[in-house]
């Protein structure tokens, strides 16, 4: 059984997405039990480099409420697990001015292991927040025709 997939749904309106990277994620016990139950949130997350590894910031997961004694910060750093050659890549583009590296959902994939896809992105300004949501109404409003006739 897969447990639905958490995304970061204000990311995509704020962030124009440049590269998409899948990277495990080191976790505990509980914290993988309360990921499929849903307990978790991506709104204010993002990674950083600690020491030339990639670490997510500020991940919400719920505690679990079966987990017995053990118990871990909430918003504790989580450390990511990529290949080298990605991390390499992936501090080389951090050095350009106005890119960062933010989660964009937590999933499962088909063994049963956390995964976290996490993006390159640069900031949107307001004007292009704007035309995205045009956008979005404009094609929304063709299928809404299309379904018609």
């Amino acid at each position: 059984m897969l447990a639905t997939p958490i995304y970061n749904r204000k990311a995509l309106y704020d962030y124009q997405i440049l590269e998409r990277y899948t990277a495990g994620i080191v976790l505990t016990g509980p914290e993988v039990k309360s990921l499929r139950a849903g307990g978790a949130q991506l709104q204010d997350a993002f990674c950083a480099f600690k020491h030339g590894e990639l670490h997510i910031l500020n991940l919400y997961i719920a505690p679990y409420k079966q987990a017995g004694y053990t118990h871990t910060p909430e918003r504790r750093p989580r450390k990511l697990l990529l290949k080298k050659d990605e991390l390499r890549r992936l501090q080389g583009r951090l050095t350009q001015k106005g890119l960062t590296i933010i989660p964009l959902r937590i999933f499962f994939n088909e063994r049963g292991w956390a995964k976290v896809e996490i993006g390159i992105a640069e900031g949107r300004r307001k004007y292009d927040k704007r035309q995205a949501i045009r956008a979005r109404e404009e094609r929304r409003a063709m299928e809404r025709l299309q379904k018609r006739y």
